[in-house]
């Protein structure tokens, strides 16, 4: 469908399109320099940008060293403010503009707030810097010095001390502060009280000279500041043009969100450019409102602001959203952080079913080998626990359980993986007792009809874990969980008996679409070399839990076929409990991740990302399937979880953890939503 429903904007989903800016300098040429400024707030206009920040005392250029004194100089930079708010306002759009001000006998190092064609407010530097190569002082006045909290700019009186807080009238959470390069580095910054006072998007305007180290410092201090004061944090620096009689500039640019790196300028780039991105103030919100620590440090630290509204631009056009997205919330893009997360997800679930077997004093488990990831994986932690308590593998006591559709494939993995591994390994046919229980309760089945229902399924699945646990019993044994996170969500599992329960979960914290990589991970020990093409052709395999037998055209029980694909619903899992994000705004954001192939890349260890594509009618068809299974008939099950190890962040469901819920709710509310806001 065309994307011209309001749905398709990111402005109607919380997001605020941002701008830094990197203007080439002309020393001492206020002029010249709003000229360039000029030129870059058209740009982001005609890209939709809502801000524009650009670097400190950018309308005079920052190493210009007593010039800054000059009354000629500081004339112009007042025409030159009226010039680029003009453009400011043309474009749609609130700018930032660095400039040195003067209030009664000082001059201040300011930032200059844009918007609707007049000055919004100016912040003065809070702390300047006046040693090694900084003489700051030379020249500036420290923004506590100033006599009063107004200064008068071309005739207009506007608002002048630090700490000012902008707020838009018309779009929730656009709510913005000021700082200025040195205030960055301050023990306690001022953006951090501005947080706290309700700013969502803290801006630096920066002059801060290159040395070598230097642009990790500043990306180390920007991903800090946006995650310990839960904003997004955007950083321009000076570039080419600048004076380097003593100092070079390399004009960087980041913009972080909850210490996740958004965006990234181009260093020592010669030309005027922008570096974009899309600020989700509605996600830093609901994490903020998650957060009690927050509320508290802002009741107990926080000061009260001056708060300045403005109006900005609300037209919702169309588009796609310019910020990272991962199509795999649990699954990180990169490769090296990937590994880094398979390790402490492995080394998490081993620990935790460690502690237990010394807690309990076991010396044996039992556990039911399907054949399939989640058995597979929970075997994989089972034998490094061992291994680590140096227990023999031959004490771990595995079993494969095969039913009325049990495939010859997945029962010889099983058989290959329990052999490769070195447990013990046995086979206990299920479909003898289980003709007997559908025979006891009259079911047709027994009677020779092809009656493959819920009770045909779960006799099977509930005899499996019976067995266990009475295998466990005869063994001194406990019997080892195995479903996983993305099936607790989706309330895919058999209740009770079944493999909802067992003495131990290990995968409960893990979701599918992260299993798949750990057991990659794990394949890829050298240690692991005896089970490596057993691993993999347990990867290539279809999920099925094997109850139905397969039908007359030969296809087999697709799990993903009745709840939807795995990469969805840890989509929507993730987006729904992590931030608790409306159904409208999970099913934009799937549709911007999935709903085109060949946007963005798919890295190579995503093999099971096959370059899919989901239309916006399939991900809401899911996703309000997914809405009911979760909120609605499946808390029962989680309120009576087992225990095990939390491992994703914002990832437990546990009744003792994270998520909490009534086991009589309802889906109604998010339903509703769903159709009231999302187009067909």
């Amino acid at each position: 469908m065309p994307k011209t429903h309001a749905f398709h904007s990111p402005r109607t989903h919380g997001f605020v399109r941002v701008a830094a800016a990197t203007p080439v300098v002309h020393i001492a040429d206020p002029k010249a320099n709003a000229e360039e400024h000029v030129a870059l707030i058209r740009q982001a206009g005609e890209q939709g940008v809502d801000l524009i920040v650009f670097p400190e005392l950018s309308l005079t250029g920052y190493a210009i060293d007593d010039l800054h004194m000059q009354t000629a100089l500081l004339d112009a930079v007042e025409r030159q403010i009226a010039t680029v708010a003009e453009a400011a306002d043309a474009a749609g759009l609130i700018a930032v503009v660095g400039a040195p001000i003067r209030n009664g006998d000082a001059l201040f190092n300011g930032a200059v707030v844009l918007g609707g064609g007049a000055v919004l407010g100016v912040v003065p530097k809070t702390y300047l810097p006046n040693y090694r190569e900084y003489y700051e002082k030379r020249w500036f006045a420290p923004a506590a010095s100033r006599g009063e909290d107004a200064v008068t700019l071309n005739g207009e009186s506007v608002d002048f001390a630090p700490g000012l807080v902008f707020e838009a009238t018309n779009r929730p959470g656009f709510v913005f502060a000021v700082e200025i390069c040195e205030d960055f580095w301050a023990p306690l910054p001022p953006s951090t009280r501005a947080a706290l006072a309700g700013a969502r998007i803290l801006l630096n305007l920066s002059a801060s000279n290159i040395v070598i180290g230097k642009a990790d410092e500043r990306a180390m201090l920007c991903a800090s500041q946006s995650s310990r004061a839960m904003a997004a944090y955007v950083f321009t620096a000076s570039g080419w043009g600048e004076s380097t009689t003593d100092l070079a500039w390399d004009g960087q640019a980041t913009i972080h969100e909850l210490g996740a790196k958004l965006a990234e300028g181009e260093r020592f780039a010669l030309t005027s450019h922008l570096t974009v991105a899309d600020i989700d103030v509605d996600r830093i919100g609901l994490d903020r409102l998650r957060n009690g620590t927050f509320s508290d440090c802002a009741r107990i630290e926080g000061e009260a602001s001056t708060v300045i509204p403005f109006e900005a631009a609300e037209d919702a056009t169309a588009g796609d959203l310019i910020r990272p997205l991962d199509r795999f919330p649990f699954v990180p893009d990169d490769a090296k952080r990937l590994d880094q997360d398979c390790f402490e997800a492995f080394n998490i679930q081993v620990q935790g079913l460690m502690r237990r077997m010394t807690a309990t004093g076991a010396k044996t488990l039992c556990v039911g080998i399907s054949g399939g990831l989640d058995s597979t994986q929970a075997l994989l932690v089972a034998c490094r626990a061992f291994d680590r308590l140096e227990i023999p593998r031959t004490n771990i006591l595995a079993y494969t359980m095969p039913g009325f559709a049990t495939s010859d494939g997945t029962r010889s993995n099983a058989w290959a993986l329990m052999r490769a591994l070195g447990v013990t390994g046995e086979e206990i046919d299920i479909r003898p007792a289980a003709e007997r229980m559908l025979k006891d309760i009259k079911h047709p089945f027994a009677d020779g009809q092809p009656v493959h229902d819920i009770t045909f399924e779960n006799v099977q699945a509930g005899l499996r874990t019976d067995y266990l646990f009475r295998l466990a019993n005869q063994n001194g044994a406990f019997v080892l969980g195995t479903g996983d996170l993305s099936e607790l969500a989706l309330g895919w599992a058999t209740y009770g008996v079944g493999d909802h329960m067992s003495h131990y979960n290990v995968n409960g914290g893990v979701a599918k679409t992260l299993i798949r990589h750990l057991i990659r991970w794990v394949a890829s020990r050298e240690d692991m070399a005896a089970a490596t093409d057993v691993l993999h052709a347990i990867l290539d395999t279809e999920i099925s839990p094997e109850l139905v037998p397969a039908g007359a055209d030969g296809k087999i029980q697709s799990t993903e076929g009745t709840v939807g694909p795995y990469a969805l619903n840890d989509f929507f899992l993730f987006h729904i409990t992590r931030f608790g994000m409306s159904p409208s705004k999970v099913a934009y954001l799937c549709h911007q991740a999935w709903g085109d192939a060949s946007r963005g890349e798919w890295p190579a260890h995503h093999p099971d990302a096959d370059r899919v594509a989901y239309d916006l009618a399939t991900i809401k068809h899911w996703l309000r399937k997914f809405l009911v299974r979760f909120f609605q008939t499946s808390q029962f099950k989680r309120s009576a979880l087992p225990n095990g190890p939390k491992v994703v962040t914002g990832g437990s469901l546990s009744p003792r953890g994270d998520w909490r819920a009534p086991s009589d709710g309802n889906a109604r509310v998010w339903l509703d939503e769903l159709e009231a806001t999302v187009p067909d």
